[in-house]
Formats: C-alpha cells, structure tokens, sequence
C-alpha cells in the first residue's frame, strides 16, 4: 500500500483509508524497493524496521496526507491494538489505550521531548488537542518500553516526528471546510542552507462540534472547539561532527463542555508549550554519536463557569524540566550499543474554586519530583538476519528510591521472507504528583509495575504483493492506583485530609491488578492500482485484583475485539479513490460492567485528484450512514460529515 512501509511491515493497514499510491509511484515503488526501508527512532537508535523485536507501526508523510485526518487520535486508532474514547466531539477530553492498558500508561514524545502533564490526575497526555499538524512520521511502539522511555511506558510509546526540510527553499499548506462550519488551515516553510536547516509551521482549526453530552441525554446545543498552533525547528552543524539544534511547539485552545446532566455554557482552556535544545557530537570517525539537550514543557488547564458566582471551577498547573545525555555506539560489526543518563524534575499546582465567593479561594495543591535515571541497550547481530538485544534501567527517585528493570528482544529474518518476533518487556509508573499531593492525594502509594512479553509472525509472499502477520502479547500490571471514594461516616482516617480533620469525598490507593493479553492479525495485499488490507485486534483486558468485588470483569472502555478494513485504487488519469471501514465491538463504561457501550460500524469515502504536481484537491465522507454510538457513556460522537479542500507541497 504504501512502499517503505509494506515492504518492512503490515501493522499500517487502513491507516490511509483505502489510499494506494499512485501508478507512477506504484511503478517507482516496484523500482526501488530492495533498495528503501523504514527507519525507526522510537527505540532511541536508528533501526530498520525489520530490525525492531516489539512490535510497531510507521505511518510516514504519505499516509498521513492520504488519510485526510485532522486529529492524530483519528490515525492511532486505524492501527492495530489502539482503543479510544472521548467525552463528545473534537477538543474534549480523549484517553488512548494500548493493548488495554491504562490511557496514562502511554509516552507520547514529540521530536524527544517526552510529554505528560504532571497536573493531571493519571499525569498523562490528553490527546484532545493534538492535531496533525506538521507531521512528517508517527510511530507506535507496543508493548512495556520503560528500558529507554521511563516511567509511564507500560501500553507503549507514540513517537512524533515533526517535517525537517531537504531542499534549500520549500512549503507546505493544507486548507479544508466541512460540516458544522468546520475550518482547518495549515500551512509550513523551511529550507536547507549551507550549515543551517530551519523550519516554522501553524495550523488553525475551528469548529461549531456537536454537544458533549449525547442529546439521549439532554445535550442540546453544540460545543465548540478551536486551536491555534504553531511549530519550529533549527539545526546549526558548527563543524562535519558537531551541531547544535532547537525546536519548539505551542498550542492554546478553548472547548465548550456539558455537565453530566445537560447542557451548559461552561468551557476549558488549555495551553501547551514544549521546548527542547541540544548538542549533537561524533567521535571515532563517526562511530560513537553523542547527544546532550535540555527539555522543558509547560500545560496550563483551567474551566470556567460562567453562571457560578465565581466563574473559574479548576486552575491547574504541570511542569516538566529534563536533562539528558544519550549515546550511540558502533562496538563492531554487528554489535552496537545504545546507553544514556536522565534528570527529570516535575512539578505541579492544582485547586478547584468553590463556585460560591462566601467561600474563600483554597490554596493551592502543590508537589514535586526528582528522579535520575541510568539506562542501556545492547543489540548483537551474531547470526545474518537474526537480531538480539537487551537493556537494563535504573531509576532513582527521590521519594521512592531505586527500580531496576529489565528487556530481551530478538527478531529473525528468514530469506523466505519470514519474519519471527519475540520480546520481554518491564514496566513502571511512578504515581503523580496528583495522586500523591491533591486535595485526593496519598503519600503513600507505591509505583504501579508491569511486565509483558509477545510473539509474532510476518510472512511476505508473491513478491511482498501479499503480506500476511499476527502476534500475541500478554502483560500484568500490578499495584495500579485508582480512587476509592469515601462515605460520609467511613472511620477510614484515608478519608480525611491529611493533617486535618476534614472529611474528603475520596483518596487514591494502590489496590488493583490488571491482566490483558491478546492477539493483533494484519494483512495487506497490492495488484497493481489496487490495494486492500486490513487488521484485527483481540484484547481481553481484566481486573485481576485478588478478592475484588470485579474480579473477572473487564476494564471499562476496552472492547474485546475492533477491526479495521479498507480498499483503494489509483485511477490512471489521476484520482483516487478509497473506503475505510472501523468496527468495535461492545464494551464497558463502568468496573461493575453495568453499563454496555454498544459495537459499531463507521465507513468512510475518501477521493484525491491531482491538479499539478504539487497541488490536489480532496474530499471525504465520514459515518455515511450516521451510525449513533457511544465510546463514553452519556458522551456524544460525530455523526456524518462531509469535508473538501487542497493541499500542496513545494
């Protein structure tokens, strides 16, 4: 379907909604195949794709454009073992799961910067606000991955890699209306110039939503959403092994939201400021790489509701500072090593005003965390075709001292053109600044811990025109944290706030053990101008928890079983044309499993036409048929819509 990608691995199905390439892009793929391949960054060290024991999917440029989504969830979740749900339209709150785990159990990292917020209660990533942008590549990487990402990487890691310019002078727009007044526009410019590379972007996008609440119950008026962003990068080579580089990202919006009840003016405000600089340098004739940067990022929350007495309801506050060195070393041939040593400081300030003003504005809830970490990765290629690794990491942090932990991995190429897999994972998550130090925090919650292990196939037949794939994982987390909520007489002295005799409606515990395995079978299959794939995901995901009343149920917003299917061909006087089919099965909003989540089917219709070499012009259809669902109970979906605009690269 897409030519680097089909080559090295098919966990791209239906990412691009049915989109082949073109008949001169096919041709120039059959041309030069044995010669291209993926390479991946999400495992810290350059690697071909066919080279990585996890498992992982690539979406380049290409797939991106030809999806013609506006929201990154919108491609994550084209991909195998990715769940999702979202409290209403675009800009609302949206929680990513992979292979079951926990939404907070995901990094995100956007041009190495990992992002989280540290004044959330999970302290992960909302991906309510991350639009497409200017992305050049994401990748999905599943599985436990703390040995190289650190604490939250139990699910897995999306890695997002913003475009860095190759030509001396190029752009870039994208510019789209649709239903409910919906306007994106965006639009790039960078170059390459003797010894600096440089490159800006922005993207606007505005719409009138749908309301949060579902009108099954009560919503009514629409919620709108807006987001204004902006992009940057520059790099300096001060000599053939040294350069110095920064790059920096910054969104602000606002969304209309709903009470649980009905409709509301109330509305949200989010901020997010990522910045990163660094110094790249090569030794041993460029054998040993080195890396040293400084990272910052800053998320500002606050709610506003304006019929309260005292309109602001939540004012929130996470910061994230890092240090970091990473380097990369040819030991000989076949034998490379990847090893680095982090400083993380968070820190975080959170209170939720009482509408009333009789009652005095609360101090803030404030906290803070340090830790250091030491990790390392050994990859030995002692066989041709057949890679091994394996990586340790140890993290000191300054409220629960050292955690040690351990990855294998090995994936073997066979000249059949077989693919065998298999890796071993651990995990951790350190609990938040929230969890410990809100008005609900705890002090004394122990991290969360995870280990997991998969295995898998990929066979690649008639001249790769088919391939074919399946792996099955199996993960345990233990010592999850969740919130326990209080009684009015409870005598647990967890329910007062610590330090004082006030009773609170709830408090975080370390109580919970989570298993969840499964299997995600993909294939994709090229005949000329026409492309079909697809994939499958099964993921059992349940509460393990030894003497819980929900022993045996399963996690709530999980569906057992989600598919993904399209088809696309590549007209020779220059038009494509493609349909997408997603179908979830039913799952459950609550841990009781009380309350179903109904299985639905969405179809899409995309085309593309070719106005000149640099310009075309597209347009899709989204939920023809207007399918009603829920991915959150009382939460409401887009129903169909209708989009059409161009784009152009220079």
């Amino acid at each position: 379907m897409f030519r680097v990608i089909v080559r090295s691995s098919i966990s791209l199905a239906a990412l691009a909604a049915g989109f082949p390439v073109s008949a001169a892009e096919a041709a120039n793929a059959a041309a030069t195949s044995e010669e291209d391949s993926i390479v991946v960054t999400a495992t810290r060290a350059p690697l071909a794709l066919d080279e990585v024991p996890s498992t992982i999917t690539v979406l380049d440029k290409a797939a991106i454009d030809r999806s013609q989504d506006i929201g990154a969830t919108e491609l994550l979740l084209r991909t195998p073992g990715i769940t999702v749900s979202r409290n209403g339209g675009y800009g609302t709150a949206t929680s990513l799961r992979i292979r079951g785990a926990e939404s907070d159990h995901t990094v995100v990292v956007i041009d190495g910067v990992k992002l989280n917020d540290p004044a959330a209660a999970g302290g992960g990533y909302n991906f309510a606000n991350l639009l497409v942008g200017d992305m050049e590549r994401i990748e999905i990487l599943r599985g436990p991955q703390s040995i190289l990402w650190g604490s939250q990487a139990i699910g897995g890691v999306v890695n997002i890699v913003t475009a860095i310019p190759e030509k001396p002078l190029e752009g870039s727009f994208d510019i789209e209306a649709g239903s409910r007044n919906t306007v994106s526009a965006r639009a790039a410019i960078g170059g390459r110039t003797g010894p600096l590379s440089w490159r800006i972007g922005g993207q606007s996008f505005t719409t009138d939503g749908i309301s949060a609440i579902a009108p099954a119950f009560g919503g009514g008026e629409r919620d709108g959403y807006r987001n204004r962003s902006v992009t940057g990068r520059a790099e300096l080579a001060l000599a053939s092994n040294l350069s110095v580089e920064v790059r920096g990202y910054y969104s602000k919006a606002r969304v209309n939201l709903d009470s649980t009840s009905g409709d509301t003016p109330d509305y949200a405000l989010n901020e997010e400021f990522v910045s990163y600089a660094g110094a790249n340098f090569d030794l041993l004739n460029g054998r040993f790489r080195n890396r040293i940067s400084y990272s910052y990022t800053n998320t500002d929350r606050s709610n506003y509701g304006p019929l309260r007495a005292r309109p602001v309801s939540l004012q929130a506050k996470g910061e994230n500072r890092r240090w970091e060195y990473q380097g990369n070393i040819d030991v000989t041939r076949g034998v490379s090593a990847v090893f680095g040593v982090e400083n993380e400081r968070s820190r975080f300030r959170s209170r939720s005003p009482s509408g009333s003003l009789a009652t005095p504005l609360p101090d803030f809830a404030i906290g803070k965390a340090d830790v250091t970490s030491l990790y390392g990765q050994l990859s030995v290629e002692p066989l041709d075709g057949l890679t091994i690794n394996g990586g340790v990491r140890h993290d000191d942090h300054d409220r629960f001292g050292g955690q040690t932990l351990f990855a294998a991995g090995g994936v073997w190429r066979l000249p059949t053109g077989t693919i065998l897999r298999a890796s071993y994972g651990e995990g951790f998550k350190a609990p938040t600044l929230y969890q410990m130090f809100s008005e609900y925090g705890n002090v004394a919650l122990d991290p969360e811990e995870a280990h997991g292990w998969e295995a898998g196939i990929e066979q690649q037949l008639f001249g790769r025109a088919l391939t074919v794939g399946g792996v099955w994982f199996d993960r345990t987390t233990t010592g999850q944290i969740i919130f326990n909520s209080c009684s009015p007489t409870t005598p647990n002295p967890l329910c007062l706030v610590p330090g004082d005799s006030t009773r609170r409606s709830g408090y975080y515990s370390n109580v919970a053990r989570g298993e969840a395995h499964g299997i995600e079978a993909t294939a994709a299959l090229t005949l000329g101008a026409l492309t079909l794939d697809g994939n499958y995901s099964w993921i059992v995901a349940e509460d393990r928890s030894p003497g819980a009343t929900n022993f045996g149920r399963d996690l709530p917003r999980r569906p057992r079983h989600a598919a993904n299917a399209s088809v696309g061909y590549a007209l020779p006087f220059g038009l494509d044309v493609g349909a997408a089919l997603r179908w979830s099965g039913k799952s459950f909003d609550n841990a009781s499993n009380s309350i179903v989540l109904d299985d639905y089917t969405l179809i899409d219709l995309r085309a593309e036409f070719r106005l000149s070499e640099n310009v075309r012009f597209f347009a899709r259809a989204e939920n023809i048929f207007d399918e009603n669902y829920m991915t959150a109970y009382r939460y409401g979906t887009l129903g169909r819509a209708i989009y059409a605009g161009f784009r152009g690269r220079f």
